[in-house]
């Protein structure tokens, strides 16, 4: 049987995420392209910063690796004191399963399920009991109690999204990464998603890190970090 262990570093200043000397390259080993270039930072439990610089500059490349879904050539993340490069592919699997939200811009909701059976896949997958309860609480929450057996293709962009913010916070992750939260909703369904998002992160302690062009919705987080050409240009 495989063995996982999990490296432990310590915690600093209580920070959830570390980021140290993020590098990423892509292509040939004559001719790379550094798309991510020394890019360090932390956040704090419970913290939420945005992510923003223009394309290309990096931003979802540094949202992978500090998620642990691609590994860097240079530097380390850990999240929740545990170093993600000490862990093997199964390993940075098992622990995103447990610690780790996720909300993207297309919404990624599986389309044979309905609206709740969406919401209890991270917890049916980490075995945990009372996901049908845990999951009509949290989108009842949201808005949605009376679309509970709805399949996404019944639901607005918006009610999708609303679904997409339950299943990320359902299992109660350390962090919940965010691409673009807002890019496919008109500004008002919009500013409706974002209230219920940052809400959430309020209520449950859960660190939000989100890449957004959007300069209101970057505003709203405690932090902003921008990015140009692959390398850290300000806060």
């Amino acid at each position: 049987m495989a063995m996982c262990i999990i490296v432990v570093v310590p915690m600093e200043n209580a920070n959830v995420l570390i980021a140290e000397g993020l590098t990423r390259r892509f292509g040939s080993s004559d001719r790379p392209l550094t798309v991510l270039d020394d890019v360090s930072f932390a956040l704090p439990h419970g913290a939420s910063c945005a992510i923003m610089g223009p394309s290309g500059a990096g931003k979802t490349t540094l949202l992978g690796l500090c998620a642990g879904l691609d590994a860097p050539d240079r530097g380390s993340v850990s999240i929740g004191g545990v170093a993600l490069g000490a862990l093997d592919e199964e390993g940075r699997a098992a622990f995103r399963r447990e610690n780790i939200g996720f909300v993207f811009q297309s919404f990624r909701l599986l389309s044979t399920l309905t609206a709740l059976e969406n919401v209890m896949v991270p917890l049916e997958l980490l075995g945990r009991g009372g996901a049908r309860d845990e999951a009509a609480g949290l989108l009842g929450r949201v808005g949605l109690a009376n679309r509970l057996h709805h399949y996404p293709a019944q639901l607005s962009g918006g009610e999708q999204q609303r679904v997409g913010l339950a299943r990320a916070f359902v299992h109660k992750p350390k962090i919940l990464f965010a691409d673009e939260p807002t890019g496919n909703l008109d500004q008002a369904t919009g500013d409706q998603v974002a209230d219920l998002l940052f809400e959430l992160n309020r209520v449950s302690g859960t660190a939000l890190v989100i890449v957004t062009h959007n300069p209101e919705l970057a505003a709203r987080t405690g932090r902003i970090i921008r990015l140009s050409g692959g390398r850290l240009a300000g806060e």
